[in-house]
């Protein structure tokens, strides 16, 4: 073979090396997949933000960068109120939050948030995952085009931080307290005055006397943000919330255009996210509580008096929320019918 059949015959491998190269950069490439998914809570909020932060770093961990979730702080991409809608017009891809901000929009969003007098995370989870939660959660999301994955859970909550000591229900009367999700409907029924204000927004509140009282997370989430200062009171059990559920929302289109591979990786990603926020949240609260006492913090248990009229008062939002919402009243019954078939089960097997 002469010089000239040797350089073509060259030439012509190296060309179709680079076209095989070429095919195979554009197929990853359509592979990868990158997300913006705003947030409900700054990344640097204990748990609440930090979860959704720890979320992203699992998932391009283990898809080996293939897909990557850009995490941006509140405000920074759209104002969390705004994620719903966002996510359903697909102007974002997704957004860390809990489902009892859209209460408004059907009060079932908020049995998947956190239920007053509820069960603790483990029955929670079980009734979810095993007893037809996930079914219907996924059922109230889709008429709006979205999609949703259970991303994190944490322990109970404190229930209030009051400038004054409560003794009494007449103590409750009148007060001005940020609470969430259908919490805020019970105390309404003790005479209390309540507002849904951002975290960011309740110490300044507090301070200037526009809020008498607050309830936001748990001690170490408290304690960071500074609620001691201003009110001394801190009152348990966070009756409540005895667990607190958080989930992804993605835009439908966006959660079926992944390929089966990084469906199972989000969904692994977030199964170990419960795992990580259910640990760390019980890890963390002795230390905290020990520095909010070393602070003048007085610790308060609710009376029984108190806690068996707050409990009336949730079965009559119960029963106003079953009455006006179809889910709602679905999702209960799910729900209670769960809690009765465990119950047998709980008070065999656990300590009480």
């Amino acid at each position: 073979m002469n010089s000239r059949r040797i350089y073509k015959s060259f030439l012509g491998a190296m060309l179709g090396g680079a076209v095989c190269l070429g095919t195979v950069t554009a197929a990853d490439a359509a592979d990868r997949v990158r997300w913006k998914m705003g947030s409900f809570f700054p990344s640097k909020l204990i748990q609440l933000g930090s979860l959704g932060k720890s979320l992203v770093g699992k998932v391009d961990g283990a898809s080996g960068g293939t897909f990557k979730i850009q995490f941006t702080e509140p405000g920074a991409l759209i104002p969390p109120k705004e994620c719903f809608d966002a996510v359903s017009a697909g102007s974002v891809d997704a957004c860390w939050s809990t489902p009892g901000y859209w209460y408004g929009r059907d009060p079932a969003f908020a049995l998947f948030a956190a239920v007053p007098f509820g069960p603790p995370a483990g029955e929670y989870m079980a009734w979810y995952y095993y007893g037809g939660g996930q079914k219907m959660f996924e059922a109230l999301y889709a008429p709006h085009g979205i999609h949703t994955v259970l991303c994190g859970v944490i322990a109970p909550e404190g229930s209030g931080w009051f400038r004054k000591e409560i003794n009494t229900l007449a103590d409750l009367k009148g007060l001005k307290m940020r609470f969430f999700g259908l919490g805020a409907k019970v105390m309404q029924k003790l005479g209390v005055s309540t507002q849904l204000i951002a975290g960011a927004d309740i110490y300044p509140a507090l301070e200037r006397g526009t809020i008498d009282a607050t309830e936001f997370s748990m001690p170490a989430i408290d304690l960071d943000l500074g609620f001691y200062q201003v009110a001394k009171h801190a009152y348990f059990p966070g009756w409540h919330q005895q667990s607190t559920l958080f989930d992804i929302m993605i835009n439908k289109k966006k959660w079926d255009a992944l390929s089966k591979q990084h469906k199972t990786i989000l969904n692994m990603a977030c199964g170990d996210n419960m795992r990580e926020g259910l640990a760390e949240g019980e890890a963390i609260q002795g230390k905290a509580l020990k520095e909010l006492i070393k602070k003048g913090v007085k610790i308060h248990k609710w009376s029984p008096e108190i806690l068996n009229a707050l409990k009336a008062a949730w079965l009559e939002v119960v029963e106003e929320d079953r009455a006006r919402s179809e889910n709602f009243k679905k999702v209960w019954k799910s729900y209670s019918d769960f809690r009765a078939e465990y119950k047998v089960w709980s008070d065999l097997g656990y300590l009480k």
